[in-house]
């Protein structure tokens, strides 16, 4: 196991399927490298997660637990810990963790994924990630043929309601007031998708159950499965003494990186749901493997520019 003061060649931060990901790519290449979990996994209400080819509904938690392992099994390190605050700069980041340790590192990957915001709408929460769903991917065929209910939240509902009415004909967008384009209208009409413009009060249900929304008059409409866009929000606080800020998106925000999950930050990549708001399991851990390789190769090479010099000063 590695000590508090080694350097390590990188610290992950966030044991996702983006974080371990690229834990594996690096471990596989012999490098040093911790993975700092804080335990919080974005999909752990889900009973499955999908479009996984090969793990096909798998439960989050478990597929996080064999990666684990898997990880361990060629050196890597696997912490249960919070990132508190990272200073430095590449070449030596200091990752302060909860426990009170700091950990130093040549690199560091970002994999700390988002939060999702919903409306405060009581009993929308309860419900969450089961009845209550966001991506049509995601949880798509496990409400089909339900009725739904789409809570607009933001400019992507008609976009999100469009979606689902892919899945299900028994449809309609509760607006909450939100306005909604002529040309959208007409779109809307013409699938025979009813909007109804009243604000949402609750989100009723009998048990494990879903039932129906309730409106500010009192009337409740029947339903079986809630669509709602959240607001996405990355998690930087963490970041903020090295530079790391997030930039905002319609749907949330993110940590802008190239298109190798580099972030302007030197010394610091980032992977998965942090950078991509919508990338799924199978998207994300491809995104950890694709960063690791580059830093991998920015380590490689730094080390050969060190050599190369060295053997120079020595001639």
């Amino acid at each position: 196991m590695s000590t508090e003061n080694e350097l390590r060649d990188a610290v992950v931060v966030g044991g996702g399927a983006a974080g371990l990901g690229a834990a594996l790519t690096l471990a596989r290449a012999r490098r040093n490298v911790t993975v700092i979990d804080a335990g919080q996994p974005r999909n752990a209400p889900a009973e499955g997660a999908h479009g996984l080819v090969g793990q096909e509904g798998i439960n989050p938690l478990e597929l996080l637990e064999r990666g684990r392992r898997e990880v361990a099994g060629y050196g890597a390190e696997v912490r249960n810990d919070e990132v508190t605050d990272v200073t430095g700069a590449v070449g030596d980041f200091a990752v302060a963790l909860r426990s009170g340790e700091v950990l130093h590192a040549r690199r560091l990957v970002i994999a700390t994924g988002l939060v999702d915001e919903l409306p405060e709408i009581p009993g929308l929460w309860e419900q969450w990630g089961r009845n209550v769903v966001h991506c049509p991917y995601c949880h798509g065929w496990e409400v089909r043929d339900r009725k739904i209910a789409v809570l607009g939240t933001g400019p992507m509902m008609v976009h999100q309601t469009l979606m689902f009415h892919q899945l299900s004909r028994d449809i309609t967008l509760f607006s909450r007031g939100l306005e909604i384009s002529a040309e959208d209208r007409r779109t809307l009409d013409a699938l025979g998708i009813p909007v109804i413009s009243e604000e949402v009060t609750e989100v009723i249900s009998e048990g494990d159950r879903l039932t129906g929304v309730k409106l500010a008059d009192g009337a409740v409409h029947a339903a079986e499965a809630v669509a709602v866009g959240t607001r996405m929000v990355a998690r930087t606080g963490a970041f903020g003494g090295i530079g790391i800020t997030a930039s905002e998106h319609p749907m949330g925000s993110f940590i802008a990186t190239d298109e190798f999950g580099r972030a302007e930050v030197p010394g610091v990549w980032v992977a998965g749901n942090a950078t991509d708001l919508g990338a799924q399991v199978g998207a994300a851990a491809a995104a950890g493997v694709k960063a690791a390789a580059h830093l991998n190769y920015d380590l490689i090479n730094e080390d050969a520019v060190a050599a190369v010099a060295a053997a120079s000063a020595v001639g």
